[in-house]
């Protein structure tokens, strides 16, 4: 089953939360600490409360990598227990000169088994090329992010009188002969979603920023319906698989995730 395939069918669901397992040994419940892997043990845990109702997973690699090869292994078995039906994006911001990305497309899509990626595109086409030849693949390119540096150089405003930004997603719909590329776009401010969203049609979207970074879900949906666009997804991590850190931790995941398809549900059909 292709990325493109995987995603669809639960877009068709109207099911449009990724579910972000950026997780934190210090910040899971303490009861887990008892567990052979309480990462692993953690993240199985949310997979099982949450697939039903998720679109997607993104494992950010930089919380496994930092556990050194005990990480990587705990993120490899994250990967193996997801079920093959739904996709599973890889945060890892890829993007470098020909043989370097070719080595990195290898790693993320062969080794690591990520249905998707994330990439910046600071380096050009031929830094993405590598990731682009896997036609089975997505590939979510840097746009817009939600943090306060996207004004250093995302948001500079070219000659031409475009901002930096918008010549990336410009680019994006030229590079997605494959329809495998896809753009971040960060859901914080919702006038600047608004005023781009013409730019994000076709692309698959994938944006940041709703729950802990401040983003409206209800602004940010509504403006996808308004142009007759579905085919996004919302990450949310913090706010989703840190919900309660008691015993019930699982459960508060599960509500805030319906609760959020809920919200997506009620704009979709009104």
């Amino acid at each position: 089953m292709t990325a493109q395939e995987k995603l669809n069918n639960r877009l068709k669901e109207n099911l449009h939360i990724c579910v972000g397992l950026d997780t934190d040994e210090k910040k899971i419940p303490e009861h887990l600490n008892n567990s052979i892997n309480p990462i692993l043990e953690f993240n199985k845990i949310i997979i099982d409360k949450t697939y039903d109702a998720a679109a997607a997973y993104k494992i950010n690699l930089a919380f496994y990598e930092s556990m050194g090869t005990k990480g990587i292994d705990t993120m490899l078995e994250t990967v193996e227990y997801i079920p093959y039906d739904t996709l599973i994006i890889g945060d890892a911001k890829r993007g470098d000169i020909g043989n370097t990305s070719q080595m990195y497309a290898r790693s993320i899509f062969d080794e690591f088994k990520f249905d998707a990626v994330t990439l910046h595109p600071y380096m050009g086409s031929d830094s993405l090329s590598p990731f682009f030849e896997y036609k089975d693949k997505i590939n979510f390119v840097l746009a817009l992010t939600s943090n306060k540096g996207a004004e250093d150089f995302e948001k500079l405003k070219l000659e031409d009188g475009q901002y930096l930004y918008q010549k990336v997603l410009s680019k994006l719909k030229e590079w997605n002969k494959l329809n495998n590329v896809g753009a971040v776009f960060g859901a914080t401010n919702t006038a600047e979603l608004k005023n781009n969203i013409a730019l994000l049609n076709g692309l698959y979207s994938l944006l940041p920023g709703i729950g802990a970074q401040g983003g409206n879900l209800s602004d940010v949906v509504k403006t996808f319906k308004e142009a007759e666009n579905s085919k996004f997804i919302i990450n949310a991590s913090r706010a989703i698989i840190y919900a309660d850190a008691s015993e019930n931790f699982d459960n508060a995941a599960a509500k805030v995730l319906k609760d959020y398809n809920k919200t997506i549900d009620r704009i979709f059909n009104n």
